[in-house]
């Protein structure tokens, strides 16, 4: 049974907390289901292997179909001095097999505003989007929209809707680039993620700690969890407050200087806006998310990973394990199949391909020089790409990088059914925080920023994933969650 957190009685009554890399989930109205751990039955069967070498191509190893320049769209490559921080200039998406959504920060002058008698920096930028005919380029609808950080602000869903983030609010678009308000949150919203059938949306956000209820005063706090189940229950768009671990941010997006702000994570029902799950952490946790529930890599014996399965109804059941020298990154490349990233005992990188099952579907090994891998998914699942910076040397605390040190950026499009290569070439310039390659929603097209264009290449269909059954949930059945439980 998991955990009981203290001080939660009535979210505990509810639902059932459940604990995470430093979180504390409360389930609110799911029935908890029985269930003990259970191991894959399929391990023993070698995966297809895979030595890969971190040299740059000289050219793609499959010529693109046609190009786009982008200069006469107005895009111009940041400069690099830009390189290292990790900022989100660009996003490359694909509508449908036929348009490109590319939207790109706008050069100009640094904004600033008066704070406290003196002049500061803000992180507001101007972003222009346009949506791209193939294979023509034609423009048929452009935009231009403020956001207020250099993160991520644009995720693309399999019906050419997206999603736009900035500040507390989340708005959704369409191929006309029209927005509508769709999700708004109690304070600054900084990063979201998606399960693979995008049912779900997991956020972080920073909010203030929620004040004593005014009928309340003389009584007993407000459980925070009840609050937020209290929002599930109801749909309300609005989020409520949860409880996280309290941090202090100065004034910025609104926020005064001093005031005390939370980190809430809360998992949500991407089409009725229903909060699920209110969780608090001490800092923004990534985990691999489909709709069944999110696996944590648990430290085994010596260098080994245990994959665990926690069911969003309770309980869990084990995947399988992995060998790694450093905590292992976990991503669902679709509900079946897991990709795990980790470090080889050769000092080099290694990536495996699991499906929900048990059974491992291949690997690949490259050399230490290559850093900050991105992963860009095919909406089917189908292929991926993963995106890389060749270095002239390994990262450590006794040999940093130097913006001379990077070579290049490194794309390889791989097949998720048995992970050979179907595309590998370069994205130049460089952005070290993503956005310049997309997949469409068959696998077939990959679009690539290089060289002032964007480079599209059409390959062939890819193979299936091999077929599995359902994964064994709590008590021998699949665990999942219905429409009417959500």
């Amino acid at each position: 049974m998991a955990k009981r957190h203290p001080g939660t009685s009535a979210c505990t009554l509810a639902g059932v907390w459940l604990a995470a890399a430093g979180l504390q989930f409360c389930i609110p109205s799911v029935a908890q289901a029985q269930g003990t751990a259970s191991f894959p039955k399929d391990q023993t069967r070698a995966p297809k292997e895979f030595t890969l070498s971190d040299r740059l191509p000289g050219k793609p190893s499959v010529p693109p179909s046609f190009s786009i320049p982008v200069e006469p769209l107005g895009y111009s490559a940041p400069g690099p001095i830009y390189l290292g921080q990790r900022n989100r200039t660009a996003s490359l998406d694909f509508i449908d097999e036929n348009r490109l959504l590319f939207s790109f920060r706008v050069p100009g002058l640094i904004h600033r505003q008066l704070e406290s008698g003196k002049t500061a920096e803000t992180d507001e930028r101007q972003i222009r989007a346009v949506v791209l005919a193939l294979p023509a380029g034609t423009v048929e609808a452009e935009a231009l929209w403020t956001v207020h950080d250099r993160q991520r602000y644009l995720w693309m869903l399999k019906d050419g809707h997206f999603l736009l983030r900035d500040r507390d609010d989340v708005q959704q678009g369409d191929a006309t680039l029209a927005l509508k308000p769709l999700l708004h949150f109690p304070g600054q919203l900084l990063w979201l993620q998606l399960d693979p059938a995008q049912q779900f949306l997991l956020t972080d956000s920073l909010e203030p700690v929620p004040a004593p209820h005014p009928a309340e005063h003389n009584g007993p706090a407000r459980d925070p969890g009840e609050a937020a189940a209290t929002a599930g229950h109801s749909g309300d768009p609005h989020l409520s407050a949860g409880t996280s671990a309290t941090v202090a941010k100065d004034g910025k997006d609104g926020q005064e200087a001093g005031e005390q702000l939370d980190l809430v994570v809360r998992l949500l029902h991407r089409p009725s806006g229903k909060v699920l799950l209110v969780s608090r952490a001490r800092s923004i946790p990534h985990l691999a998310i489909n709709s069944d529930g999110y696996v944590e890599a648990l430290r085994g014996k010596g260098a080994e990973w245990v994959l665990n399965l926690r069911y969003f109804t309770g309980g869990t059941s084990v995947l399988g394990s992995v060998d790694s020298t450093c905590t292992p990154s976990v991503d669902f490349v679709s509900q079946r199949e897991l990709l795990v990233a980790g470090c080889a005992a050769s000092g080099g990188h290694k990536v495996a391909a699991l499906s929900t099952d048990g059974r491992r579907l291949w690997e690949s090994v490259t050399s230490g020089d290559s850093i900050w891998p991105l992963l860009v998914l095919s909406p089917d699942g189908s292929r991926l790409a993963r995106e890389t910076l060749a270095v002239s040397h390994g990262l450590s605390t006794f040999e940093p990088l130097d913006r001379q040190d990077v070579k290049g950026q490194l794309v390889r499009v791989f097949d998720a059914a048995d992970g050979t290569v179907a595309l590998e070439t370069q994205a130049n310039p460089v952005l070290d925080a993503g956005g310049n390659v997309a997949i469409s929603t068959s696998g077939r097209r990959v679009a690539v920023l290089n060289e002032g264009a964007i480079q599209v290449f059409d390959l062939p269909a890819p193979p299936p994933v091999p077929a599995a059954g359902s994964p064994a949930g709590p008590g021998g059945g699949p665990a999942r969650i219905d429409d009417s439980e959500r």
